[in-house]
């Protein structure tokens, strides 16, 4: 029998979450739909209903802490207005404290790129999710180029640029604590980006 259509939704994201709780303990090698039934409080029926496997929950994992991180970043443009350079510079820092105070979202991203590796379904899913941050932050570099305050350059190789550099950084910030500070990574990260789109002087 199907869930009610009320508590489907919810019953939904309790078993993400608990997936993503579970990914973060025992990693995607570790992960069983037994597991993750236990920790969601459903039985292993219910849990099938919704996803009929380890790589479709994988899947809703990477798609709920993408959809987390758009609203943590959508949030931190918001208060910066309109001005891109402000935009550019909340969205770094959006991303870089997510790495710190929600270090769970990136053992997703991780243990779903290490099974991505062998999946080409999973590959094209990362490359559009890619895409679309490409396209997120190239709009706010075209936006700062057209004002003035960004040399002419093309926003989505920019915006290659920038993502790459946050990334890594990002991937230091949860993984190694001692290597820097969000404060510190946040100032490093900024300067390099407000940098490399600095007009040239005349």
């Amino acid at each position: 029998m199907s869930p009610k259509r009320g508590v489907a939704p919810i019953r939904r994201t309790t078993i993400v979450r608990a997936t993503i709780r579970c990914l973060a303990r025992d990693g995607y090698t570790g992960l069983t739909m037994k597991k993750v039934a236990r920790e969601a409080g459903v039985s292993q029926g219910i849990l099938h209903y919704y996803f009929a496997d380890k790589r479709a929950i994988l899947v809703a994992a990477l798609e709920t802490v993408t959809a987390d991180l758009d609203r943590r970043v959508a949030a931190a443009q918001a208060r910066g207005g309109k001005d891109a350079k402000a935009r550019l510079q909340a969205l770094v820092a959006a991303c870089l404290r997510l790495a710190v105070e929600e270090r769970t979202f990136w053992i997703v991203f991780v243990e779903f790129w290490g099974e991505m590796m062998h999946d080409r379904r999973l590959r094209e899913i990362n490359a559009a999710l890619y895409e679309r941050m490409r396209r997120l932050i190239g709009a706010v570099v075209v936006q700062g180029v057209r004002a003035g305050a960004f040399r002419r350059t093309d926003g989505r190789r920019a915006a290659a640029m920038i993502l790459g550099l946050v990334d890594g950084v990002s991937l230091q910030l949860a993984f190694d604590s001692t290597a820097f500070s969000v404060a510190e990574a946040t100032r490093f990260c900024s300067d390099a980006v407000m940098r490399y789109l600095a007009r040239e002087a005349p």
